[in-house]
C-alpha cells in the first residue's frame, strides 16, 4: 500500500505600507535556501538563525524607512514572516504543534517554547539582561519582532533570559531556540489535530 503523498507546506507572501515593503518565500519542510535582506544586519543574522535551526527554506527582502530607525522594518518582517508561517501550515492537521528549544550560545542561554495553537500570545522574560541598545537600536525593538511573529502567527510564544552577558549571544540563543522549536512544533506525526477541544483556534 502506498504512503499518503504529503503535500508541500509553502507561502509566498507580499506586504507593502508607508513604512516597509516586504517580499517573503517560506517553505516549512526546507533543504536549508536562505537568503535574508532587511537593510539591518543583526535582524538577519538572527532569523537566517531560526530559519537554519528550523530547518525551514527563507527568502525575504524588506525595504524599510531605516532613516529613522529599524523599529517598523523589524516589527512588519515579524508579522510577514508570522503570516507566511501561517499560511504555509495550512489547516495544522498532524502537526506536534508544540516545540521548545534551549541552545546556549557561550556564557547565555534562553528558552524558547511555542504553541501552534492559534492563540496569539508573546511572554517575554529577562530582558533586562540585555543592554539598552544592540547595533545601534534600543534593545525593544527585539520584543516588537517577536510579538509581531506571535500575533501574525498566532501562536502562544515564550522567550525567557536565562543568564548571559552578552546581547549578541542572548540574542542569538533566542534565535535559535526558536528555530528549534518551530521545527518541533511543524513536524507531521499523522492528520490528528492536536487539540481536546477538536480545532485549533477555539
Amino acid at each position: 500500500m502506498n504512503a499518503p503523498t504529503l503535500t508541500t507546506r509553502h507561502a509566498d507572501l507580499a506586504r507593502r505600507t508607508g513604512e516597509t515593503d516586504i517580499s517573503l518565500s517560506l517553505t516549512i519542510d526546507g533543504t536549508g535556501e536562505i537568503d535574508i535582506r532587511t537593510g539591518f544586519g543583526l535582524l538577519d543574522h538572527m532569523l537566517t538563525l531560526t530559519a537554519f535551526w528550523a530547518e525551514m527554506d527563507l527568502r525575504l527582502a524588506c525595504a524599510g524607512d531605516l532613516e529613522v530607525d529599524a523599529h517598523h522594518s523589524a516589527e512588519d518582517t515579524g508579522l510577514a514572516f508570522g503570516a507566511a508561517l501561517r499560511e504555509a501550515l495550512g489547516d495544522r492537521k498532524g502537526i506536534a504543534r508544540v516545540g521548545h528549544g534551549r541552545v546556549p550560545m557561550d556564557e547565555a542561554l534562553a528558552d524558547v517554547v511555542v504553541d501552534l495553537s492559534g492563540r496569539p500570545w508573546l511572554e517575554w522574560r529577562g530582558d533586562d539582561l540585555l543592554p539598552p541598545v544592540l547595533a545601534g537600536e534600543e534593545k525593544d525593538l527585539w520584543r516588537e519582532f517577536y510579538k509581531a511573529v506571535a500575533s501574525a502567527a498566532r501562536c502562544n510564544l515564550h522567550v525567557s533570559f536565562m543568564y548571559g552577558k552578552n546581547g549578541h549571544h542572548l540574542l542569538e540563543s533566542a534565535a535559535k531556540g526558536l528555530g528549534l522549536a518551530l521545527g518541533q512544533a511543524v513536524r507531521r506525526r499523522g492528520t490528528t489535530i492536536r487539540s481536546t477541544k477538536g480545532g485549533l483556534d477555539a
